[in-house]
């Protein structure tokens, strides 16, 4: 089992930046591939970004490309979404996952965290 608890959300003025964090535990992630979802209301869990065990090249939605950048640092157990010229469209609750593959077709979620960009 991995627990997966995300930080760094919260209200940014379009333009701005934030710093998503997400601290797992339970098991070592260096193992598993690391990936960044995002849910707005009434839309479907899309995908942000992830980043494969090897830590290599990290993949991006087209809507992120050159704004948002996914780190992993596995000594801290931890992988980071650095975030920024956030629009409003990037509003959503952005969950953290972990999983076997890079197809995350089962993977664990953490519980959320809300970003909210106003205009």
């Amino acid at each position: 089992q991995v627990q997966l608890v995300e930080s760094g959300g919260g209200l940014v003025q379009a333009g701005g930046s934030l710093r998503l964090s997400c601290k797992a535990s339970g098991r070592d992630i260096s193992v598993y591939a690391m990936g960044w979802f995002r849910q707005a209301p009434g839309k479907e869990r899309e995908f942000v970004a992830s980043i494969s065990w090897t830590g290599g090249s990290p993949n991006y939605a087209d809507s992120v490309k050159g704004r948002f950048t996914m780190s992993r640092d596995n000594f801290k157990n931890t992988v980071y979404l650095q975030m920024s010229s956030l629009r409003p469209d990037d509003t959503a609750v952005y969950y953290c996952a972990a999983d076997a593959s890079m197809g995350f077709r089962a993977p664990y979620w953490g519980q959320g965290t809300q970003v909210t960009v106003s205009s």
